[in-house]
C-alpha cells in the first residue's frame, strides 16, 4: 500500500463552498458509498442511513430550506419551531474552541469581504448552505433515535471515508450540520421514518477551484498541542 496516496486524499480534502455543475456518474457514487461503508462501528451495527439527493429532488428540498431560512429572517420568533435534535455544538463555548471559531468565521467572511455589519451578505453566504454550494449531490445522513450516542462515533468514521474517497476519485465535499434544524423540513422530505433522527448533510460534486471562496483553507494545530506521550 502506498501511505502518499492515502495521505494525499486525507490532506487534500476541505470543505468545498463552491462547485461546478459537472454531474457525478451513479456509479461513482455507489463506488463512494460501498467503500465507506467498511467504517468501523460497535459491534458491526452500521447505524448509516443514506438519502441521495439530484435533479428535481434536489432543488425541491433547496426551495423547502431556502424560504424557510429566508421566513426565520423576517421573524426570528419561527427559528423555535427548528431546533436541532441533537446538540452538534456545546451550549457555552470556551477557549480554544471559541478562538478557533471565530479565526475559522471571520477567516472566512474576510476573504469574502463580508463584514461584521454586514447582514444581508451574512445571510446570503449561510444560506449558501441550503443550495448545496451548488454542487450536483446533495447527501443526508440519519440515524435510528434507538441508537446510543456511539452511533455518532461510528457515523464520523463513515463520513471520513466519504470524503477520502470522494478525493480518491476527483471529487470534493463539504460536511454540513448547518441542515440539522430544518430536521422537520428534510425528514419527510426525503421520507424517512419516523425513528429517524437527521445527523448532518453534504454537499458532493467537482469543486470550481476558480471560487476564491475554495482558497480557503483552514489552520490545523501541531501534534504536540494534542497529544501525550505516556512510556
Amino acid at each position: 500500500m502506498n501511505a502518499t496516496v492515502v495521505d494525499d486524499a486525507i490532506t487534500s480534502r476541505m470543505s468545498a463552498r463552491a462547485f461546478t455543475g459537472q454531474p457525478v456518474a451513479r456509479a461513482d457514487l455507489e463506488a463512494i458509498l460501498q467503500v465507506a461503508s467498511r467504517a468501523p462501528s460497535g459491534t458491526n451495527c452500521q447505524p448509516w442511513k443514506v438519502y441521495v439527493l439530484q435533479g428535481a429532488s434536489r432543488s425541491t428540498l433547496v426551495n423547502k430550506v431556502c424560504a424557510a431560512h429566508d421566513a426565520i429572517r423576517a421573524n426570528p420568533g419561527l427559528a423555535a419551531e427548528y431546533q436541532e435534535e441533537y446538540d452538534y455544538y456545546p451550549g457555552q463555548w470556551v477557549s480554544p474552541y471559541i478562538d478557533r471559531r471565530r479565526e475559522n468565521g471571520w477567516g472566512l467572511y474576510g476573504l469574502l469581504g463580508i463584514g461584521k455589519a454586514d447582514k444581508d451578505k451574512m445571510h446570503a453566504q449561510h444560506q449558501r448552505n441550503f443550495r448545496f454550494f451548488d454542487a450536483p449531490v446533495g447527501l443526508m445522513f440519519t440515524v435510528d433515535k434507538v441508537m446510543g450516542r456511539g452511533s455518532l462515533v461510528d457515523y464520523g468514521a463513515f463520513l471520513q471515508n466519504i470524503m477520502v474517497a470522494a478525493r480518491g476519485r476527483g471529487l470534493h465535499t463539504c460536511p454540513q450540520a448547518a441542515w440539522n434544524g430544518f430536521a422537520k423540513i428534510i425528514l419527510p422530505h426525503i421520507g424517512a421514518g419516523e425513528g429517524e433522527m437527521l445527523v448532518c448533510g453534504m454537499s458532493l460534486g467537482y469543486a470550481d477551484m476558480q471560487a476564491p471562496v475554495n482558497s480557503f483553507h483552514t489552520p490545523r494545530v501541531p501534534v504536540a498541542e494534542f497529544t501525550r506521550w505516556l512510556d
